[in-house]
């Protein structure tokens, strides 16, 4: 990025054209080149949109990263329903877990679209208890395919349901052991503790053997 005219960045910042914009304005607050002082006063003025991109943005100033994830963990407990499911889907990585922790499944299902979201990463999140807007989210996601995010549902829902104030019922574990092989039941079988749950798992893995033999 070339470097811009000594004192352009800071007249540029001025123009109110400019100031009416801030997407266009988040570029001078993320230039690696804006003074600190600029930087400083320009993110607390940005929008979350604007933040959720400079804190996403492998270009950005690495302080200005920095600050746009610190402002937008701020910013999280007081925007609306409908800004956190839009937010969800860029939100930077810091911000994963308190999204995670949102008792809203349009929060959720929008998360779990997220571009940048892995299942090592989701795995880490599946943390018990798993809560029912959780639970939801994830029967009705694309993460349904994917063998170590079943695995890593089975195990938070396998300890969440021995506890008394769980909520779930154990239908929810069915979908998850549907999308296993008979011999990844039996894996399953063998990580979980809950007996319904287990019992559930080895019958999966026996049936679908005799569905395979037949």
């Amino acid at each position: 990025m070339p470097a811009p005219p000594k004192g352009w960045l800071e007249e540029a910042a001025e123009l109110r054209d400019l100031q009416r914009r801030p997407m266009l304005l988040r570029w001078i607050a993320q230039h690696p080149k804006a003074p600190a002082a600029l930087r400083n006063r320009l993110l607390p003025t940005l929008p979350w949109r604007a933040l959720a991109a400079i804190a996403t943005d492998a270009a950005a100033h690495p302080q200005a990263r920095s600050h746009a994830v610190e402002r937008l963990q701020a910013r999280w407990a007081v925007l609306t329903t409908g800004e956190r499911r839009s937010l969800a889907q860029v939100a930077p990585p810091q911000l994963w877990p308190a999204i995670w922790k949102v008792r809203d499944a349009g929060v959720l299902a929008a998360f779990l679209r997220h571009a940048r979201l892995n299942h090592e990463a989701l795995g880490a999140l599946l943390q018990p208890p798993l809560t029912f807007q959780q639970a939801e989210a994830l029967q009705d996601s694309r993460w349904r395919q994917s063998i170590p995010v079943a695995h890593a549902v089975l195990v938070a829902l396998d300890q969440t349901l021995a506890r008394p104030d769980s909520g779930l019922v154990l239908g929810l574990g069915a979908a998850w052991l549907l999308a296993l092989e008979p011999e990844e039941c039996l894996i399953a079988a063998s990580r979980l503790a809950h007996p319904p749950l287990r019992r559930m798992a080895r019958g999966r893995a026996v049936g679908g053997e005799r569905e395979a033999e037949g």
